[in-house]
C-alpha cells in the first residue's frame, strides 16, 4: 500500500508514522519526504507492505486518530493497482506513441480508458491497440458540448488523469476547475518567448542553443500551472529547424512519459504554484526534483 501525506511541518509526524506502521504489522518499503521551509508544508510519500492478518480497512481505520493529531491530509492507495488514465492528443502524435509503446511493455503502471481527439489521424493506431478512441471535433460554437462530451467519457470510465499529448485545444477554465490536478499537459519550453505558429523555427532563427520541453498541471492560466517535469537538449548552428523538430519531439515524449510515471505512482504533491516530486526508487527512469 501507499500513503500519503501533508501537513503543516511538525515534529514527529515521521516517528509517529513509522510506529503506527510497526504495530499495525507492516513493513516499510520505501519512503520519502520534503519539508518546504518557505511555506511551512511537510509531504511524505510511505510505501509499505502488510505482514499479519491486519486488513488494508483497518489501517485506514485506526489512522484517524494520528491524522486528527497532526491536522494531516492523508490518503492510501493499494500499490497494485493502475491508475485509470486517458489520453487527449490532435494531429502530432509522437507523445501518444510514445506513452501507448510505454503502457504496452509494463513501463507505465496505468490503464488506458480512451484516447479523445479532435481529429480521425489516429484512429487506426488506438484501435489496433485495443483501446477506445473517440473523435470529438472542437470549434468555437461547440466547444461547450464537446467539452461536456469528453467529460461524459472521463467520469463514465472512472478515470483518474487526462494527459494532453499534443492536444491542440485550449480548455475552458470551467474544466481546468472540475480536473484540478488531474490534468498534465506537454509543451515546448520556449514559451513565452517564441509564442505563436513553429516556435523551433523561431528558436533556429535565434540561434537558441538549448531546446527543452515542460511537463504541467493544467490551470485556468495558460501555460502556466505548476511544473512536474522538465529537460533540455543542446543544439547547434549546423542544425536545420526540422532537426530542432526532431529533436524536440523527442524530449517532449520523454518528459511527459516521465511526468505521467511520477503521477501514476503518486508521487507529484502540489505546493502552492509548484510541485514536489518525492524521489523514486529502484528500477524507475523517472527523475526526482523540485518543480
Amino acid at each position: 500500500m501507499i500513503l500519503l501525506v501533508k501537513s503543516r511541518s511538525q515534529r514527529g509526524i515521521v516517528a509517529a508514522i513509522a510506529g503506527y506502521l510497526a504495530d499495525h504489522g507492516c513493513n516499510i518499503a520505501e519512503s520519502a519526504q520534503f519539508d518546504d521551509f518557505d511555506t511551512n508544508q511537510f509531504f511524505m510519500r510511505v510505501s509499505f507492505v502488510r505482514e499479519t492478518g491486519v486488513s488494508e480497512e483497518e489501517i485506514v481505520a485506526g489512522f484517524v486518530d494520528i491524522g486528527s493529531k497532526f491536522g494531516m491530509i492523508y490518503s492510501f492507495h493499494g500499490d497494485l493497482k493502475p491508475m485509470k488514465v486517458a489520453i487527449m492528443v490532435s494531429r502530432f502524435g509522437h507523445c501518444l506513441n510514445d506513452l501507448l509503446y510505454r503502457w504496452r511493455i509494463g513501463a507505465l503502471p496505468i490503464e488506458i480508458t480512451a484516447v479523445i481527439s479532435n481529429h480521425f489521424d489516429y484512429q487506426k493506431l488506438v484501435v489496433n491497440h485495443d483501446l477506445p478512441f473517440h473523435c470529438i471535433p472542437v470549434t468555437a460554437q461547440n466547444k461547450r458540448d464537446a467539452e461536456a462530451r469528453i467529460m461524459q467519457i472521463v467520469e463514465g470510465s472512472d478515470t483518474e488523469l487526462v494527459v494532453l499529448a499534443r492536444y491542440m485545444q485550449i480548455l475552458s477554465d470551467e474544466m481546468c476547475a472540475r480536473m484540478s490536478g488531474r490534468i498534465i499537459n506537454i509543451h515546448h519550453s520556449f514559451l513565452p518567448s517564441f509564442k505563436g505558429a513553429n516556435p523551433y523555427k523561431q528558436a533556429y532563427q535565434r540561434g537558441v542553443k538549448l531546446i527543452g520541453a515542460t511537463a504541467h498541471y493544467v490551470t485556468a492560466d495558460l501555460d502556466e500551472g505548476p511544473i512536474i517535469e522538465q529537460d533540455t537538449a543542446r543544439v547547434t548552428h549546423a542544425q536545420s529547424p526540422e532537426d530542432y523538430v526532431s529533436i524536440g519531439r523527442d524530449v517532449e515524449s520523454k518528459v511527459l512519459a516521465s511526468a505521467v510515471h511520477a503521477h501514476a505512482h503518486r508521487r507529484v504533491f502540489i505546493d502552492s504554484n509548484r510541485t514536489v516530486v518525492l524521489p523514486a526508487g529502484r528500477g524507475s527512469f523517472a527523475s526526482a526534483r523540485m518543480g
